[in-house]
Protein backbone atom coordinates (compact mmCIF):
# COMPACT_ATOMS: atom_id res chain seq x y z
CA UNK A 1 0.00 0.00 0.00
CA UNK A 2 1.24 3.57 -0.83
CA UNK A 3 1.05 4.42 2.67
CA UNK A 4 3.59 1.88 4.09
CA UNK A 5 0.49 -0.23 5.94
CA UNK A 6 -0.05 -3.75 5.35
CA UNK A 7 -4.16 -4.96 5.20
CA UNK A 8 -2.83 -6.52 9.07
CA UNK A 9 -1.56 -3.72 9.78
CA UNK A 10 -4.70 -1.20 9.39
CA UNK A 11 -6.73 -4.34 10.79
CA UNK A 12 -5.06 -4.31 13.97
CA UNK A 13 -4.61 -0.10 14.41
CA UNK A 14 -8.20 -0.52 13.62
CA UNK A 15 -8.49 -2.70 16.66
CA UNK A 16 -6.16 -0.34 19.03
CA UNK A 17 -8.99 2.76 17.59
CA UNK A 18 -6.22 4.01 15.36
CA UNK A 19 -8.22 5.36 12.42
CA UNK A 20 -7.21 5.49 9.07
CA UNK A 21 -8.10 9.50 8.69
CA UNK A 22 -5.82 9.95 11.40
CA UNK A 23 -3.03 8.29 10.03
CA UNK A 24 -3.21 10.48 7.25
CA UNK A 25 -3.79 13.37 9.76
CA UNK A 26 0.03 12.44 11.12
CA UNK A 27 1.14 12.82 7.69
CA UNK A 28 0.05 16.39 6.77
CA UNK A 29 2.53 18.90 6.39
CA UNK A 30 3.88 21.48 9.11
CA UNK A 31 2.18 24.39 7.37
CA UNK A 32 -1.10 22.76 7.49
CA UNK A 33 -0.94 21.74 10.93
CA UNK A 34 -0.40 24.98 12.11
CA UNK A 35 -3.10 26.26 10.36
CA UNK A 36 -5.29 23.49 11.86
CA UNK A 37 -3.89 24.08 15.71
CA UNK A 38 -4.94 27.93 14.91
CA UNK A 39 -8.64 26.70 13.84
CA UNK A 40 -8.71 24.81 16.76
CA UNK A 41 -7.93 27.79 18.81
CA UNK A 42 -10.79 29.00 17.29
CA UNK A 43 -12.92 26.55 18.19
CA UNK A 44 -12.53 26.20 21.72
CA UNK A 45 -13.20 30.28 21.79
CA UNK A 46 -16.96 29.60 20.71
CA UNK A 47 -17.52 26.18 22.49
CA UNK A 48 -16.49 28.52 25.66
CA UNK A 49 -18.18 31.25 24.69
CA UNK A 50 -21.31 29.80 22.47
CA UNK A 51 -20.70 32.46 19.56
CA UNK A 52 -18.00 33.16 16.74
CA UNK A 53 -15.28 35.99 17.72
CA UNK A 54 -15.98 39.45 16.84
CA UNK A 55 -13.85 42.52 15.98
CA UNK A 56 -14.40 45.61 17.71
CA UNK A 57 -12.55 47.90 20.46
CA UNK A 58 -14.59 46.57 23.16
CA UNK A 59 -14.17 43.15 22.75
CA UNK A 60 -11.43 41.15 24.19
CA UNK A 61 -7.52 41.20 22.37
CA UNK A 62 -7.47 37.65 21.72
CA UNK A 63 -10.78 37.57 20.60
CA UNK A 64 -10.37 40.15 17.93
CA UNK A 65 -7.00 38.14 17.12
CA UNK A 66 -9.65 35.07 16.53
CA UNK A 67 -12.07 37.08 14.35
CA UNK A 68 -9.05 37.88 12.16
CA UNK A 69 -7.82 34.76 11.78
CA UNK A 70 -11.21 33.29 11.25
CA UNK A 71 -11.90 36.11 8.59
CA UNK A 72 -8.45 35.07 6.27
CA UNK A 73 -9.32 31.50 6.62
CA UNK A 74 -12.64 31.64 5.32
CA UNK A 75 -11.40 33.85 2.15
CA UNK A 76 -8.34 31.27 1.95
CA UNK A 77 -9.76 27.76 -0.61
CA UNK A 78 -7.07 26.24 0.21
CA UNK A 79 -7.35 26.42 4.43
CA UNK A 80 -10.93 26.28 3.55
CA UNK A 81 -10.67 22.83 2.32
CA UNK A 82 -8.28 21.74 4.76
CA UNK A 83 -9.81 22.58 7.53
CA UNK A 84 -13.92 22.03 6.58
CA UNK A 85 -13.40 18.40 7.51
CA UNK A 86 -13.17 19.70 11.17
CA UNK A 87 -15.90 22.36 11.03
CA UNK A 88 -18.72 21.05 13.59
CA UNK A 89 -19.65 24.26 14.60
CA UNK A 90 -20.24 26.03 10.89
CA UNK A 91 -18.06 28.68 11.29
CA UNK A 92 -16.52 28.30 7.65
CA UNK A 93 -20.27 29.11 6.23
CA UNK A 94 -20.91 32.25 9.22
CA UNK A 95 -20.77 35.60 7.95
CA UNK A 96 -17.14 37.44 7.92
CA UNK A 97 -17.25 39.84 10.81
CA UNK A 98 -17.29 43.52 10.35
CA UNK A 99 -14.05 45.37 9.87
CA UNK A 100 -12.46 46.87 12.67
CA UNK A 101 -13.10 50.96 11.81
CA UNK A 102 -11.55 52.89 14.47
CA UNK A 103 -8.33 54.96 13.83
CA UNK A 104 -6.29 54.25 16.91
CA UNK A 105 -7.04 50.21 16.56
CA UNK A 106 -4.85 47.72 14.64
CA UNK A 107 -5.73 47.18 11.25
CA UNK A 108 -6.31 43.59 9.99
CA UNK A 109 -2.36 43.49 8.62
CA UNK A 110 -1.25 44.35 12.36
CA UNK A 111 -3.25 41.90 14.09
CA UNK A 112 -2.79 39.42 11.91
CA UNK A 113 1.36 40.05 12.15
CA UNK A 114 0.05 39.89 16.33
CA UNK A 115 -1.30 36.68 16.01
CA UNK A 116 1.62 34.68 13.56
CA UNK A 117 0.17 34.92 10.74
CA UNK A 118 2.28 36.78 7.35
CA UNK A 119 -0.55 37.63 4.65
CA UNK A 120 3.20 38.42 2.58
CA UNK A 121 4.44 35.01 2.70
CA UNK A 122 4.28 32.91 -0.45
CA UNK A 123 1.92 30.60 1.80
CA UNK A 124 -0.46 33.85 3.06
CA UNK A 125 -2.35 32.38 6.02
CA UNK A 126 -0.26 28.65 5.54
CA UNK A 127 2.81 30.45 6.93
CA UNK A 128 1.86 31.08 10.51
CA UNK A 129 5.02 32.01 12.55
CA UNK A 130 3.47 30.48 16.00
CA UNK A 131 0.68 28.90 17.61
CA UNK A 132 0.45 30.06 21.02
CA UNK A 133 2.33 28.21 23.63
CA UNK A 134 0.06 26.19 26.69
CA UNK A 135 0.80 28.59 29.11
CA UNK A 136 -0.51 31.76 27.07
CA UNK A 137 -3.61 30.13 26.11
CA UNK A 138 -4.13 29.59 30.05
CA UNK A 139 -3.28 33.24 30.22
CA UNK A 140 -6.12 34.17 27.56
CA UNK A 141 -8.56 31.64 29.32
CA UNK A 142 -7.91 33.10 32.82
CA UNK A 143 -8.54 36.99 31.14
CA UNK A 144 -11.97 35.66 29.28
CA UNK A 145 -12.77 34.00 32.92
CA UNK A 146 -14.82 37.22 34.41
CA UNK A 147 -17.48 37.10 36.40
CA UNK A 148 -19.59 40.37 37.72
CA UNK A 149 -18.47 42.63 40.37
CA UNK A 150 -21.00 42.73 43.18
CA UNK A 151 -19.35 45.75 45.16
CA UNK A 152 -18.50 47.38 41.63
CA UNK A 153 -20.06 50.86 43.21
CA UNK A 154 -17.18 50.95 45.14
CA UNK A 155 -14.75 51.07 42.64
CA UNK A 156 -16.88 53.07 40.29
CA UNK A 157 -15.92 56.67 41.68
CA UNK A 158 -12.05 55.14 41.17
CA UNK A 159 -12.14 54.68 37.57
CA UNK A 160 -14.11 58.04 36.67
CA UNK A 161 -11.26 59.98 38.64
CA UNK A 162 -8.62 58.33 37.00
CA UNK A 163 -10.44 58.95 33.81
CA UNK A 164 -10.68 62.71 34.19
CA UNK A 165 -7.10 62.63 35.79
CA UNK A 166 -6.00 60.96 32.14
CA UNK A 167 -8.44 63.25 30.14
CA UNK A 168 -6.68 65.93 32.20
CA UNK A 169 -3.15 64.95 31.16
CA UNK A 170 -2.90 64.89 35.12
CA UNK A 171 -2.02 60.74 34.66
CA UNK A 172 -0.39 59.63 31.22
CA UNK A 173 -0.39 55.90 30.07
CA UNK A 174 2.99 53.95 29.21
CA UNK A 175 3.40 50.50 26.99
CA UNK A 176 3.69 47.88 29.09
CA UNK A 177 6.56 46.07 28.80
CA UNK A 178 8.44 42.98 29.57
CA UNK A 179 10.15 45.00 32.88
CA UNK A 180 6.60 46.56 34.14
CA UNK A 181 5.32 45.13 37.26
CA UNK A 182 2.19 44.52 38.78
CA UNK A 183 1.13 45.90 42.07
CA UNK A 184 -1.83 46.54 44.01
CA UNK A 185 -3.29 49.59 43.59
CA UNK A 186 -2.49 50.48 40.00
CA UNK A 187 -4.34 50.77 37.09
CA UNK A 188 -3.47 49.27 33.22
CA UNK A 189 -5.25 48.82 30.55
CA UNK A 190 -6.45 45.55 29.05
CA UNK A 191 -8.13 44.84 25.57
CA UNK A 192 -9.25 48.31 25.62
CA UNK A 193 -10.41 48.25 29.63
CA UNK A 194 -8.98 49.74 32.60
CA UNK A 195 -8.18 47.55 35.20
CA UNK A 196 -7.52 47.76 38.74
CA UNK A 197 -5.47 45.22 40.84
CA UNK A 198 -7.35 45.63 43.95
CA UNK A 199 -5.66 42.83 45.89
CA UNK A 200 -2.45 40.34 45.45
CA UNK A 201 -2.52 37.28 47.63
CA UNK A 202 0.77 35.86 49.47
CA UNK A 203 3.15 35.14 46.28
CA UNK A 204 4.22 31.81 45.98
CA UNK A 205 6.68 29.60 43.72
CA UNK A 206 5.11 28.24 40.86
CA UNK A 207 6.18 24.48 39.43
CA UNK A 208 8.74 26.33 37.25
CA UNK A 209 10.46 28.63 40.18
CA UNK A 210 8.75 31.83 39.37
CA UNK A 211 7.23 34.30 41.58
CA UNK A 212 3.13 34.00 41.33
CA UNK A 213 0.24 35.85 43.08
CA UNK A 214 -3.05 35.38 43.20
CA UNK A 215 -5.20 38.90 42.07
CA UNK A 216 -8.53 40.71 42.60
CA UNK A 217 -8.80 42.27 39.17
CA UNK A 218 -10.99 45.09 38.57
CA UNK A 219 -12.64 46.14 35.07
CA UNK A 220 -14.30 48.84 34.17
CA UNK A 221 -17.09 47.55 32.41
CA UNK A 222 -18.09 45.89 36.44
CA UNK A 223 -16.96 42.57 36.27
CA UNK A 224 -13.76 41.03 37.96
CA UNK A 225 -11.19 38.16 37.87
CA UNK A 226 -9.38 36.08 39.96
CA UNK A 227 -6.30 36.25 37.82
CA UNK A 228 -2.66 34.86 38.49
CA UNK A 229 -0.31 37.71 38.66
CA UNK A 230 1.75 36.04 35.66
CA UNK A 231 -1.49 35.60 33.77
CA UNK A 232 -1.86 39.15 34.10
CA UNK A 233 0.92 40.63 33.03
CA UNK A 234 1.47 38.20 29.95
CA UNK A 235 -1.62 39.21 28.79
CA UNK A 236 -0.31 42.83 29.61
CA UNK A 237 2.22 42.32 27.22
CA UNK A 238 0.60 40.43 24.65
CA UNK A 239 -1.60 42.93 24.04
CA UNK A 240 -0.29 45.46 21.54
CA UNK A 241 -2.51 47.99 23.25
CA UNK A 242 -1.59 47.15 26.71
CA UNK A 243 -0.66 49.76 29.04
CA UNK A 244 0.30 51.17 33.07
CA UNK A 245 -1.53 53.85 33.98
CA UNK A 246 1.35 55.98 36.13
CA UNK A 247 0.17 57.73 39.06
CA UNK A 248 -0.38 61.84 38.66
CA UNK A 249 3.00 63.55 38.15
CA UNK A 250 5.65 63.64 41.13
CA UNK A 251 7.61 66.20 39.76
CA UNK A 252 10.70 65.98 39.69
CA UNK A 253 12.27 64.27 43.64
CA UNK A 254 10.00 61.49 43.30
CA UNK A 255 7.70 60.21 40.39
CA UNK A 256 5.89 57.28 39.07
CA UNK A 257 6.66 59.03 35.12
CA UNK A 258 10.03 57.43 33.87
CA UNK A 259 10.67 60.58 31.04
CA UNK A 260 13.53 59.64 27.99
CA UNK A 261 16.92 59.48 29.84
CA UNK A 262 15.65 59.09 33.62
CA UNK A 263 17.50 56.16 35.39
CA UNK A 264 15.35 53.66 37.48
CA UNK A 265 16.06 53.95 41.04
CA UNK A 266 13.72 51.25 42.85
CA UNK A 267 10.40 51.39 44.72
CA UNK A 268 9.42 52.43 48.28
CA UNK A 269 7.12 49.57 49.60
CA UNK A 270 4.63 49.72 52.32
CA UNK A 271 3.82 45.89 54.16
CA UNK A 272 1.83 44.70 56.86
CA UNK A 273 2.28 41.79 58.94
CA UNK A 274 0.10 38.63 58.96
CA UNK A 275 1.64 37.42 61.91
CA UNK A 276 -0.64 35.77 64.41
CA UNK A 277 1.70 37.05 67.55
CA UNK A 278 -0.79 38.84 70.20
CA UNK A 279 1.27 42.21 70.29
CA UNK A 280 1.87 42.37 66.51
CA UNK A 281 -1.77 41.18 65.77
CA UNK A 282 -3.40 43.81 68.33
CA UNK A 283 -1.97 46.68 66.36
CA UNK A 284 -2.07 45.07 62.48
CA UNK A 285 -3.62 48.24 60.96
CA UNK A 286 -1.27 51.05 61.94
CA UNK A 287 2.00 49.00 62.30
CA UNK A 288 4.05 49.12 58.71
CA UNK A 289 7.23 47.96 56.96
CA UNK A 290 8.74 50.84 55.27
CA UNK A 291 11.78 50.34 53.13
CA UNK A 292 13.29 50.96 49.50
CA UNK A 293 14.41 48.37 46.71
CA UNK A 294 15.78 47.71 43.53
CA UNK A 295 14.58 44.73 42.73
CA UNK A 296 11.48 42.70 42.64
CA UNK A 297 9.19 43.34 45.61
CA UNK A 298 7.35 40.06 44.96
CA UNK A 299 10.93 38.01 45.37
CA UNK A 300 11.89 40.02 47.93
CA UNK A 301 8.70 38.84 50.80
CA UNK A 302 8.36 35.37 48.93
CA UNK A 303 10.79 33.82 52.10
CA UNK A 304 9.22 36.31 54.57
CA UNK A 305 7.80 33.60 57.21
CA UNK A 306 11.87 32.72 57.89
CA UNK A 307 13.31 36.21 58.27
CA UNK A 308 13.32 37.68 60.75
CA UNK A 309 13.41 41.33 59.03
CA UNK A 310 9.69 40.76 58.65
CA UNK A 311 9.09 39.07 61.93
CA UNK A 312 9.32 35.72 61.13
CA UNK A 313 5.84 36.04 59.29
CA UNK A 314 4.05 36.33 55.65
CA UNK A 315 3.33 40.60 54.82
CA UNK A 316 1.38 41.96 52.30
CA UNK A 317 2.07 44.76 50.46
CA UNK A 318 -0.28 47.49 50.71
CA UNK A 319 1.16 50.20 48.94
CA UNK A 320 4.43 50.81 46.83
CA UNK A 321 5.73 54.25 45.23
CA UNK A 322 7.99 54.01 41.77
CA UNK A 323 10.79 56.50 42.07
CA UNK A 324 13.74 57.47 39.30
CA UNK A 325 17.02 59.40 39.58
CA UNK A 326 17.11 59.06 43.51
CA UNK A 327 19.74 57.84 45.78
CA UNK A 328 17.87 55.10 47.52
CA UNK A 329 19.63 54.74 50.44
CA UNK A 330 19.61 57.92 51.53
CA UNK A 331 15.54 58.08 50.97
CA UNK A 332 15.51 55.17 52.80
CA UNK A 333 16.96 56.98 55.74
CA UNK A 334 15.55 60.34 55.48
CA UNK A 335 11.77 57.95 55.77
CA UNK A 336 13.05 56.50 58.88
CA UNK A 337 14.18 59.52 60.06
CA UNK A 338 10.67 61.43 59.60
CA UNK A 339 9.01 58.11 61.38
CA UNK A 340 11.86 57.37 64.03
CA UNK A 341 9.45 57.97 67.00
CA UNK A 342 7.48 55.56 66.05
CA UNK A 343 10.21 52.93 65.23
CA UNK A 344 8.97 49.29 66.79
CA UNK A 345 11.05 48.06 69.10
CA UNK A 346 10.98 44.12 69.73
CA UNK A 347 13.38 41.49 69.48
CA UNK A 348 12.80 38.62 67.32
CA UNK A 349 14.38 35.35 67.31
CA UNK A 350 15.77 33.95 64.07
CA UNK A 351 15.46 30.11 62.80
CA UNK A 352 18.42 29.23 64.39
CA UNK A 353 17.19 31.13 68.05
CA UNK A 354 19.48 34.04 67.62
CA UNK A 355 17.96 37.45 68.76
CA UNK A 356 17.31 39.93 65.87
CA UNK A 357 16.43 43.45 66.35
CA UNK A 358 14.17 44.65 62.79
CA UNK A 359 14.67 48.37 62.24
CA UNK A 360 12.21 49.11 59.51
CA UNK A 361 8.97 48.52 61.03
CA UNK A 362 7.00 51.72 62.32
CA UNK A 363 3.42 52.60 64.40
CA UNK A 364 2.32 54.64 61.69
CA UNK A 365 -1.18 54.96 59.94
CA UNK A 366 -1.15 54.41 56.01
CA UNK A 367 -2.21 57.84 55.61
CA UNK A 368 0.03 59.19 57.23
CA UNK A 369 3.18 57.46 55.24
CA UNK A 370 0.64 58.97 52.17
CA UNK A 371 1.19 62.22 53.18
CA UNK A 372 4.58 61.58 53.95
CA UNK A 373 4.98 60.69 50.24
CA UNK A 374 3.47 63.79 48.92
CA UNK A 375 5.81 66.27 51.06
CA UNK A 376 8.74 64.04 49.76
CA UNK A 377 6.96 65.18 46.20
CA UNK A 378 6.89 68.52 46.79
CA UNK A 379 10.35 68.53 48.46
CA UNK A 380 8.74 69.36 52.10
CA UNK A 381 9.70 66.15 53.87
CA UNK A 382 12.65 67.90 55.30
CA UNK A 383 10.83 70.03 57.64
CA UNK A 384 8.42 67.67 59.19
CA UNK A 385 8.89 64.95 61.70
CA UNK A 386 5.79 62.15 62.93
CA UNK A 387 4.82 62.49 66.42
CA UNK A 388 2.59 59.36 67.39
CA UNK A 389 0.56 61.63 70.29
CA UNK A 390 -1.14 63.24 67.63
CA UNK A 391 -0.67 60.47 64.45
CA UNK A 392 0.69 62.88 62.49
CA UNK A 393 3.22 64.80 60.61
CA UNK A 394 4.34 68.15 62.72
CA UNK A 395 7.31 70.51 61.89
CA UNK A 396 10.53 69.36 62.72
CA UNK A 397 10.96 71.60 65.93
CA UNK A 398 7.54 70.34 67.39
CA UNK A 399 7.93 66.61 67.35
CA UNK A 400 8.57 64.64 70.07
CA UNK A 401 11.47 61.57 70.11
CA UNK A 402 10.66 58.27 71.67
CA UNK A 403 10.71 54.85 70.32
CA UNK A 404 8.00 52.62 70.55
CA UNK A 405 7.50 49.62 72.35
CA UNK A 406 4.43 46.78 72.34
Amino acid sequence: MASGFTEEDDALLTELGVEADARKEASRAPNEERVIAGFEEIQRFVAQHGRAPQHGEDRDIFERLYAARLDRLRELADCRALIEPLDHQGLLAGVQAAPITTADELDDDELLAQLGVDDAAPGGITELRHVRSAADKRAAEEIANRQKCEDFETFKPMFEQVQKEISSGLRQTRRFERKSEIAPGRFYILGGQKAYVATMEQPTVNEHGNIDARLRVIFDNGTESNLLLRSFQKALQQDPAGRRIIEPSAGPLFSDQNEEGDEASGIVYVLRSKSDHPSIAAHRDVLHKIGVTGGDIARRIAAAKHDPTFLMADVEVVATYELFNINRTRLENLIHRVFDAARLDIEIKDRFGQPVIPREWFLVPLFVINEAVDRIRDGTITNYTYNPKKAALVRADQGHSSVRRI
